[in-house]
């Protein structure tokens, strides 16, 4: 059965409380926030808004606990990690160049409209064939890496997952925190989430971006100047169709109309879902976004429903 989803926008003020009573949740709610790494274990916070029934999956430390206990599998890990840094070390290089392909194209004018009409999509189509063939290439590395390992027969990993099974049959709601997205991915696969979803999740920031199967990394307003855009690793695949993008208007150019068009013509026919600060998205049970959801239009304009 497939779950019903809430995201919500950075938890500065708390408001998760309010919303599972909204929810009508009333029994155990399993946390993760795992994104949040050696503060994991600093919950008092999150599990007194989640009610007085909520358990921590503790799924950094349990990942933690299962490289102690496991060097075999820490070794490997880290030459996989090591393998996926290069992978995207390389496709950034092929994206820098494609990115700035597609800007030149775009912003000429001196030809016949349908012409430069036709560069610039084909230009655009580039910058999503790379997307797509990297997102491939790392579920391929994933896929032989957890092939060969079989985590399901390794004691800790096996013992782990089958506690976290269990705490997650008991309970009514999923609650996914943000931090630090590559971690959160990591953990909700190795601890095999996807298949245990409670009836009910809330999530929100990158605890939000890991419930999707195409997790994108954006920042256009960091110190060191704006970084590319990347399509990062695949999530648990529970909220599908969407792009999340949470903290949008403290790291998007959002008033860029021509950076917002690029951003949602290159990912559709996702729409990329605003999630800012007091936001909250009742998806459908199919997934669909409500009438007043924010997402990036075509035009580069951030509106209410669907991409235009």
């Amino acid at each position: 059965m497939t779950p019903s989803i809430t995201l919500l926008g950075p938890q500065r003020r708390p408001t998760l409380d309010r919303v599972l009573s909204s929810l009508g949740i009333d029994g155990p709610v399993a946390v993760v926030n795992a994104g949040w790494q050696e503060r994991e274990s600093d919950d008092a916070e999150i599990l007194a808004l989640a009610g007085g029934q909520a358990v921590n999956l503790r799924l950094f430390s349990r990942w933690m606990d299962a490289l102690r206990a496991d060097p075999e599998y820490a070794a490997a890990e880290r030459e996989h990690r090591q393998v996926l840094d290069e992978l995207r070390q390389l496709y950034l290089i092929r994206l820098d160049h494609a990115l700035q392909a597609e800007s030149a194209v775009t912003a000429r004018t001196d030809g016949h409209a349908h012409t430069l009409a036709m560069a610039s999509a084909d230009a655009m189509e580039a910058v999503r064939l790379l997307d797509a063939t990297h997102l491939a290439r790392v579920a391929e590395l994933h896929d032989d890496f957890y092939g060969t390992w079989r985590l399901e027969e390794r004691g800790t990993i096996a013992a782990h997952r089958a506690e976290v099974r269990e705490l997650l049959s008991g309970a009514q709601c999923l609650v996914v925190a943000g931090g630090h997205v590559g971690d959160l991915i990591r953990v909700l696969h190795l601890f095999h989430l996807s298949p245990h979803v409670p009836p009910r999740v809330v999530a929100w920031s990158a605890g939000a971006m890991a419930l999707t199967p195409r997790v994108v990394l954006f920042h256009d307003r960091a110190a060191q100047g704006a970084s590319l855009t990347e399509v990062f690793d695949a999530g648990i695949g529970v909220v599908a169709g969407l792009v999340l993008l949470p903290h949008a208007r403290r790291r998007l150019l959002t008033d860029d109309v021509l950076r917002m068009s690029v951003l949602a013509r290159r990912f559709a026919p996702d729409s990329c879902l605003v999630l800012d600060d007091g936001v909250r998205v009742d998806l459908g049970p199919d997934g669909a976004l409500p009438p007043d959801a924010r997402v990036v239009g075509v035009n580069g304009l951030i509106t209410e429903g669907t991409a235009a």
